[in-house]
């Protein structure tokens, strides 16, 4: 099964080419409001820290973690900006993109064959000042590879959310924030571990919609990237 031809999908080299070709244009926020009112009254700025670097923690994928985000990727999306996927666990499902309002021509989904390539690539297109967000799922990381990531987020302007296993919450990281997320009847749970410039160790009780079978409201398909790609 591959990737839906409304998604466009890129090599690394592909990816090296756009930052480096001129094709971005500059566009920088103060903050990405996160949509949901309580979060961004717990948050410098109101909202997701923009030039920076954002870590989500959780035990598992499909739990919300998307759609915490989903308000400000669409609002980004709306604003001419493009989203990064880099190295996904599961593919995008472009129909929950779209009911989210974001736009599919702004998705693009960079293929990694290595850790090392998917911090790279995140890297990249973190210094490309027309990419709005970049959403990585890094296999390993260190606190070197977040610096680095945190240089590029400032040096472009945009948005970086890294999700990492809830076990690196016993990890040092320079990142601006550090999100740690789990799933309740309700909705998600989320403390705010660690926050330059605000308060840590603030615990919010978000709503957010199931994800189904059916529905895949947390925006991800029901088979693993590698297999769509095979």
């Amino acid at each position: 099964m591959h990737a839906p031809s409304d998604r466009r999908a890129l090599t690394l080299e592909q990816l090296a080419r756009l930052c480096h070709d001129g094709e971005w244009h500059r566009g920088l926020y103060p903050a990405a409001p996160s949509g949901f009112a309580e979060l961004d009254a717990s948050l410098p700025g109101g909202g997701w820290p923009v030039g920076a670097v954002s870590e989500l923690l959780s035990e598992a994928v499909g739990i919300g973690e998307l759609g915490l985000l989903m308000p400000a990727l669409s609002r980004l999306s709306r604003a001419g900006r493009t989203i990064v996927w880099i190295a996904p666990p599961y593919l995008p499902y472009a129909p929950a993109l779209t009911q989210a309002g974001i736009a599919l021509e702004r998705v693009l989904i960079v293929q990694a064959r290595s850790a090392q390539e998917s911090l790279w690539a995140a890297e990249q297109a973190l210094r490309c000042p027309a990419v709005g967000a970049v959403l990585s799922w890094p296999l390993q990381i260190a606190d070197r590879n977040v610096r680095r990531l945190q240089l590029a987020a400032e040096a472009g302007g945009n948005l970086g959310i890294v999700y990492r296993p809830a076990a690196a919450v016993r990890e040092h990281s320079p990142a601006a924030l550090r999100l740690r997320l789990a799933p309740t009847r309700a909705g998600l749970a989320v403390e705010i571990h660690k926050c330059r410039g605000g308060r840590a160790g603030v615990r919010l009780q978000l709503p957010m919609m199931t994800p189904t079978p059916t529905s895949r409201t947390d925006a991800l398909a029901v088979y693993p990237a590698a297999a769509a790609r095979a």
